[in-house]
């Protein structure tokens, strides 16, 4: 790689990093989840080892955090507020303990002795006291300089004000975390993403009085600056801080040796969702003082310290319950409801359970400890069950064999293709009998491939169903705007715009209105075939008089699967109706006339073999743009079948009885002038 490419791509990287960081530090707002956000500062760091010449004051070894915001007055630390770096494997520990053991020249694999201190995803602050007076409170800002926001750590009620004790220090800037439990967020989730948002948002308001409505709490675990200290280590540390009336983490262990902290970390990992805070980490400091100062700080980062981070894309949970969820084609699926949980820095409440056959397979059922994993934008699913924490009394969950919504019979369907029942369980009601189908073929409707209505969202349409005002696809263009005008939420201004949003849908293609109906099956592709095939909008509705389905066959890309969903979409009197009533109301365009004068004008092709340098697309592209048309099957409306190698002996067959002419490669290349 050229230099210059080089330091292109660093410069991306670190330009990345900066703007994640502002919108993390200053905006409250987590843009990539905590697995991106390492990754990204871990390849930053990879190619300024790889390449000496690299280098940036915004680099991780260079900064930390982001710069104080302008809302609050600055103020310097007075020991800066460090980064730690991270570790994710048994080998990565087994590296950290090794460069300690070269920088000290001794061995400590036997005698070393780690605090294990879990690391809570919350908002680091530093607590500056004076002859036992809480005088200042810091946030973290760029880790040189911070925010003085101590009106508001203030309101946080465990934090001590005053200090008694003779063997507190004359001054100490004690650090630690400022967090909401999982507990107390249930009723602030509605304002912010996750518990961590919310403890930012909430400790960096203007107004200390919004801030003491927050039930905000701090955890200590460190210090800075510090003037008569009498402690030797960091376990001994902590054990003061509980004494002085600070909270610390209950979970904090002292341990020897790399295999018991790995020990300690996969336990800690199997009840983190036990725990009513998050925790993303283990964090493990040599315990002895006088070693932490031996070692020092390489960069921003002690060498004495490392940060056991968690999976960042699985975590341990339970289940607390199994909602069934109903799908616009009827498709009945479950949906595992989990003890909240934080994976790779996004909270976790739902699972998917895919289907009645995944559910009995890994016999999976409520109050069971899983492993859950969310792996880049892959919807959360239960990767395994913890059978040893299975309660007595647990009982197999029963899948319903009526519809939760409407109580038709659910049923799995006989696939033709594979022999064997569907995986899915799906309510047997047509039409819109079954009401969560109905809203959610209603959503469907309104989508941006169907009929594409701004600003009708999912939520205006569950909200407008429950109030009656709409409950078939029609009803969308018969609202009643002076009702709408009344409800909560809702103005003459906003009206007005919904009105114009939905006028302005009134005309609409074949295609997408077809596409708009929801018919099991028929995607906007296949919507597009059938718009060429019937033209028009009364060529389809006939359909359902005319029920000549099998001729649509003969439509490629349209199979059995698809002929056999609108034969039971045309049987439905519901479905009947709606075509009828939207076809009185909207305006659906003729499907586009394709050129008809080409030189295969009128005539039928099918193609069966390989062919010789050409693909089967390009000859389906080359009689469209000459205005043949191709089929799927052989039939009397068919005029040639085009035979390659290895032809299917059952189409040449059926075309000779029906005496169609039989044309090879090199003959159909002749009818357009081409050779081969």
């Amino acid at each position: 790689m050229k230099k210059n490419l080089i330091k292109k791509e660093y410069e991306e990287r670190i330009n990345a990093l900066s703007y994640y960081n502002k919108k993390y530090y200053d905006n409250n707002f987590s843009e990539i989840s905590d697995a991106e956000y390492d990754s990204l500062k871990k390849k930053i760091l990879d190619l300024e080892n790889k390449y000496k010449f690299l280098n940036s004051k915004n680099s991780p070894t260079q900064s930390i955090g982001y710069m104080p915001s302008k809302n609050f007055k600055k103020a310097r630390h007075r020991v800066p507020m460090l980064s730690l770096s991270n570790a994710f494997s048994e080998s990565d520990l087994l590296n950290f303990e090794k460069k300690i053991s070269n920088f000290l020249s001794r061995n400590l694999s036997s005698d070393i002795s780690y605090t294990a201190e879990p690391k809570i995803d919350g908002i680091s602050a530093s607590l500056y006291y004076k002859n036992g007076e809480l005088i200042r409170g810091l946030s973290r800002g760029d880790g040189k300089e911070g925010e003085d926001i101590t009106a508001n750590l203030l309101t946080i009620k465990n934090i001590p004000k005053n200090i008694k004790f003779k063997d507190f220090p004359e001054e100490i800037d004690i650090r630690g975390e400022v967090f909401i439990k999982n507990s107390d967020f249930n009723n602030l989730k509605e304002k912010f993403a996750n518990p961590r948002n919310a403890a930012s948002g909430s400790l960096r308001q203007k107004n200390p009085q919004d801030t003491k409505k927050i039930p905000l709490r701090f955890i200590a675990y460190t210090f800075g600056f510090e003037k008569g200290l009498k402690v030797n280590n960091q376990f001994e540390y902590l054990k003061r801080l509980k004494v002085w009336g600070f909270e610390t983490n209950p979970l904090n262990k002292l341990i020897t040796g790399v295999k018991n902290l790995i020990k300690n970390y996969e336990e800690v990992e199997k009840y983190r969702a036990d725990i009513d805070f998050d925790i993303d980490g283990i964090v493990y400091k040599i315990n002895d003082f006088a070693l932490q100062k031996r070692l020092g700080y390489v960069g921003n980062a002690p060498r004495w310290a490392i940060a056991h981070k968690f999976s960042s894309d699985k975590a341990i949970s339970k289940i607390l319950d199994i909602d069934i969820q109903i799908g616009r084609t009827g498709a009945l699926t479950p949906v595992a409801k989990i003890k909240p949980i934080n994976i790779g820095g996004v909270l976790v409440s739902n699972a998917t359970l895919h289907n009645e056959d995944e559910i009995n397979r890994k016999d999976i059922r409520i109050g069971d400890t899983v492993t859950v994993e969310r792996a880049g934008d892959v919807i959360p699913h239960i990767l395994s069950v913890d059978v040893k924490k299975r309660q007595k009394d647990s009982s197999k969950f029963i899948f319903p064999n009526k519809c939760p919504s409407c109580g038709s019979k659910t049923i799995k369907e006989y696939n033709l293709i594979t022999k064997k029942k569907d995986a899915v369980r799906r309510c047997s009601s047509e039409g819109y009998f079954c009401e969560k189908i109905s809203i959610e073929k209603l959503k469907h409707f309104v989508s941006k491939e169907a009929f594409n209505i701004d600003g009708f969202g999912k939520k205006i349409v569950e909200n407008f169903w429950k109030l009656n005002l709409i409950k078939f696809p029609q009803d969308i263009f018969k609202l009643d705007y002076k009702k709408i005008e009344k409800l909560e939420g809702w103005g003459n201004l906003s009206v007005k715009n919904l009105k114009y949003s939905i006028d302005e849908k009134k005309k609409i293609s074949l295609e997408r209105f077809i596409f708009s109906l929801g018919i099991r099956h028929i995607g906007l592709e296949n919507a597009k075939l059938l718009s060429k095939y019937f033209e028009s909008f009364s060529q389809f509705k006939n359909l359902s008089k005319n029920k000549d389905y099998k001729e649509l066959l003969n439509i490629d890309g349209i199979g059995e699967t698809q002929v056999n969903s609108l034969k039971i979409f045309f049987s439905n009197k519901t479905n009947i109706s709606v075509l009828n009533e939207l076809g009185k109301i909207v305006l659906i365009k003729n499907a586009a006339i394709e050129k008809t004068d080409g030189l295969l004008k009128k005539k039928t092709f099918l193609v069966t073999g390989k062919l010789n340098g050409i693909s089967r697309a390009e000859v389906k592209s080359l009689i469209e743009e000459n205005s043949g048309v191709t089929v799927s099957s052989v039939s009397k409306k068919l005029n040639y079948l085009i035979v390659g190698d290895k032809p299917t002996k059952r189409k040449v067959e059926n075309a000779r009885e029906l005496e169609i002419q039989i044309i090879d490669q090199n003959q159909f290349l002749k009818m357009l002038n081409k050779r081969s």
